[in-house]
């Protein structure tokens, strides 16, 4: 398979041309927002553990009390298999965070898009996707055969207008968008996008990834906007949750629907006792210390006090700094000070604005805060214009 092999040669070459190329570097999280990486320690700010919870000592317990009494892994879907309690007991539970009817636990965060999309939408249907959605979002539509078109980033007037001329051929509509923009930490404005939604019977969906657990005491972006519908609510269990997997909320007739026909949860192993042990024991964290849940934002806040920058709206901060081998410049640096913040380039990021994607958790100290600020600051004054 020479051929294979030159292929793969050629576009690895041309990656590493743009500095574009991605490795894998070894890495060992320790407690609190500390690495091991080549033989030296440094405080990670590149982590979506936002509650530092999947070290929390309850969570790591049920993780290795689960793996003890039921096993390591499910072995099979849960249609196949027979559906683990912890399952029905964790979705339980997010139902009653999300304060939704039911909710339905896929094997991860990106298989639920896979499989909730494509269950409410295909051919001769209709699906709208702010242009910055995350990667899964789109995965999941080109999956479900139906038309797909962009509406510009939080912009709902753009949405209302791509309503207008495309729902009427469609016979449904779906809309899709993070909770919070995972590159930009931005959230999104459910409030209104809702309305445009019920304006022209389109379904809206909504990734909160990385808003549960850390925004409105833990419920999440759509918690912020108490009027909104959002009917299918989307998130997982891997970032401030601390353990692994994804879920979707919504009514009992949608979820029924999900566990009966999407293809990730039909054709899936269904996920491990331990992760859903683990992701019980951090919602009962999350629910009782709605203090914790504040930290990161608060920290977010310190940062972008601290350098003049918009203050933050979530736990995620970009520093925009342009060129992807400018910004692989810029975390080298960083990482010489003893700090983790990796590069983000293209094509997770449209082109030219490469950037340091900064992650705050409640394992930050304030003093780590207030010194990456004036490293950052230091970088970009000295970065080429």
């Amino acid at each position: 398979m020479q051929s294979l092999d030159a292929f793969a040669g050629d576009k690895l070459t041309a990656l590493e041309a743009k500095s574009l190329r991605r490795t894998l570097k070894p890495t060992r999280r320790l407690d609190g927002a500390v690495v091991e990486r080549d033989g030296r320690r440094l405080i990670s700010f590149s982590c979506n553990d936002y509650l530092n919870l999947s070290h929390h000592p309850a969570v790591r317990a049920a993780a290795a009390e689960a793996a003890l009494n039921y096993g390591a892994g499910a072995a099979a879907s849960r249609l196949v298999t027979g559906d683990h309690p912890l399952l029905g007991d964790l979705e339980k539970r997010l139902a009653r965070l999300k304060g939704t009817e039911a909710a339905c636990v896929f094997g991860s965060g990106y298989l639920a898009n896979l499989g909730v999309i494509p269950t409410f939408a295909g051919p001769g249907d209709l699906i709208l996707i702010d242009e910055l959605a995350h990667a899964c979002i789109w995965a999941g539509a080109k999956l479900s055969g139906a038309r797909v078109l962009a509406f510009r980033h939080n912009d709902v007037a753009d949405l209302d207008r791509l309503l207008k001329a495309e729902r009427p051929a469609a016979r449904h509509a779906l809309v899709a968008t993070d909770g919070v923009f995972s590159m930009d930490g931005d959230i999104a404005p459910l409030d209104a996008l809702s309305a445009t939604c019920a304006a022209h019977d389109a379904w809206l969906l909504s990734d909160d990834a990385h808003g549960v657990g850390v925004l409105a005491e833990g419920r999440g972006s759509a918690a912020l906007f108490p009027g909104a519908d959002v009917p299918l609510q989307m998130g997982t269990l891997s970032k401030a949750i601390g353990s692994y997997g994804g879920y979707v909320c919504g009514s009992k007739a949608v979820i029924d629907l999900l566990k009966t026909r999407a293809r990730t949860v039909v054709y899936a192993t269904g996920l491990p006792p331990a992760s859903a042990a683990a992701a019980l024991a951090a919602l009962d964290i999350i629910e009782s210390q709605p203090a914790l849940t504040a930290l990161p934002l608060a920290k977010a806040r310190a940062f972008t006090d601290a350098l003049g920058l918009p203050s933050a709206t979530s736990a995620i901060v970009p520093v925009v700094i342009g060129s992807a081998a400018a910004a692989l410049e810029a975390s080298a640096r960083l990482e010489a000070e003893g700090f983790l913040v990796v590069a983000i380039r293209p094509p997770t990021v449209p082109e030219g604005t490469a950037r340091l994607r900064i992650a705050f958790s409640a394992a930050h100290t304030d003093a780590d805060v207030l010194r990456l600020a004036e490293r950052v600051a230091d970088i970009r004054g000295g970065l080429p214009a």
